[in-house]
């Protein structure tokens, strides 16, 4: 039996809980193998198959891993443990760039529209049967998508952009079906595929984003999903460029089937143009997220795909929350109309005077857009402290990798011109690379 813990139940349902009250005690770690199936099933008296069947509810919620004859383990990171726990200690009077949060200052007053949403709900309310999405943000949605050649497809709306993803590989995926994932990459998605009993593939990437050799062969293994962010990817800033897009159509040519999510979340922080693979397969989704333009609160995303996709996802969602508020739609289609292009233009002028003076210092990072900069490093655990006792608090790359080589995180959004020279220099002191050689691919 595994350490000192004793797995209980006879039934499926009470032998899953038992080992998932292990896990959240700490009694059953991170990668613990569990007992055979057969040998369970002796000692606690019951069929095999009902072992078998605690086992496939553990592995669809993401809390073990199931290697055929290798047999079953706790993952080594249960879905019950958030990948944004994974956090450093903020010491008093240390400033945080662990965060991912937008700057405060480049958020617009969400005041005047909700104000409106609420006088245009006054004379026109949603009732039940009233169609899921505002007419005018699904007109403003589908324009932005025509210009930037997102291909046509319904508009639909989510609770944010996690939310889509979900729904969207939920509509296509079952348990055990591989998805390819940016490596390093968004944690909340690496921890989203596993929870949903996915197996995540990961693709390494460089500024551009992925890399389509390693795209290709995770398509070519199995993976039945590629998840790219276009723009600002979390975390290392890559941005899909024309070439790369190019090379990626390239690879799904020759796998057709497979289901392609873009994560578009940088829309109104960045300048770089859109550069999509919409419509490059049967199956497809565009999501874009309104949280880093607006803030995180507004629970908001505007996306659209093929009509098969599109259709599964509205029908699962009518039977669940059945549509977004009509008064946040109102109120996103009101804020579109002013452009938020100066965010995008002081988060730029920050990100790039950081690289700036981490290249004069001989440090190697990248940050091609958005809001986070990435600095490769040999000991995660040795920078974050050395930072942190510096007085700057980044993010553990922990908290965005698979099998990428150690980095950390650092958010940009609230530096000023006067904090580039002493952070650089405490980055530089961190890591101990005043001269490292300059690397653009991790994987």
């Amino acid at each position: 039996m595994p350490g000192e813990y004793t797995i209980e139940g006879r039934g499926a349902a009470d032998i899953a809980a038992s080992v998932e009250r292990g896990v959240a005690d700490g009694a059953l770690g991170p990668g613990l193998p569990l007992p055979p199936l057969r040998d369970l099933a002796a000692r606690l008296g019951v069929n095999p198959n009902t072992v078998a069947a605690a086992y496939r509810l553990l592995r669809d919620r993401g809390v073990i891993e199931t290697g055929g004859r290798r047999g079953s383990r706790v993952r080594a990171r249960p879905a019950s443990t958030p990948r944004d726990a994974v956090r450093a200690p903020v010491p008093p009077g240390a400033r945080d760039l662990s965060d991912g949060n937008p700057d405060r200052a480049l958020l617009p007053p969400l005041g005047p529209a909700l104000a409106a949403a609420a006088e245009r709900a006054g004379r026109s309310p949603a009732w039940y049967g009233t169609p899921p999405v505002s007419p005018g943000l699904a007109r403003a949605a589908r324009a932005a998508f025509d210009r930037e050649g997102v291909p046509a497809g319904p508009v639909a709306v989510t609770s944010g952009t996690l939310d889509c993803v979900e729904r969207v590989l939920a509509a296509w995926l079952r348990p055990g079906d591989a998805v390819a994932v940016e490596d390093p990459g968004w944690g909340s998605l690496l921890d989203l595929v596993p929870a949903l009993g996915l197996r995540p593939v990961p693709v390494a990437v460089d500024d551009d984003g992925p890399l389509p050799e390693r795209a290709a062969q995770a398509l070519a293994g199995g993976a039945r999903a590629l998840i790219v962010t276009t723009r600002a990817q979390n975390p290392t800033g890559a941005a899909v460029s024309a070439a790369r897009a190019g090379e990626l159509r390239a690879v799904l040519a020759d796998h057709p089937d497979t289901l392609v999510i873009e994560d578009d979340h940088g829309h109104g922080i960045v300048d770089q143009p859109l550069h999509s693979l919409a419509g490059h397969s049967h199956r497809w989704a565009f999501v874009r997220s309104t949280a880093k333009a607006y803030g995180p609160d507004l629970r908001l995303a505007v996306w659209t795909g093929d009509g098969v996709t599109v259709d599964r996802v509205r029908g699962r969602q009518r039977l669940g929350p059945g549509w977004v508020s009509h008064l946040l739609q109102d109120a996103v289609e009101r804020l579109w109309e002013d452009s938020p292009s100066a965010a995008a233009r002081s988060y730029d002028a920050r990100r790039e005077a950081l690289l700036a003076a981490l290249a004069e210092r001989g440090v190697d990072a990248t940050g091609r857009s958005g809001m986070n900069v990435w600095v490769p490093v040999p000991d995660e655990t040795a920078a974050v402290a050395a930072l942190s006792q510096a007085g700057w608090v980044p993010a553990p790359g922990a908290r965005f990798r698979l099998d990428a080589p150690p980095g950390i995180r650092l958010t940009v959004s609230t530096l000023r011109e006067d904090d580039i020279t002493p952070l650089a220099d405490a980055i530089t002191t961190a890591i101990g690379t005043a001269h490292a050689p300059a690397a653009t691919r991790w994987g």
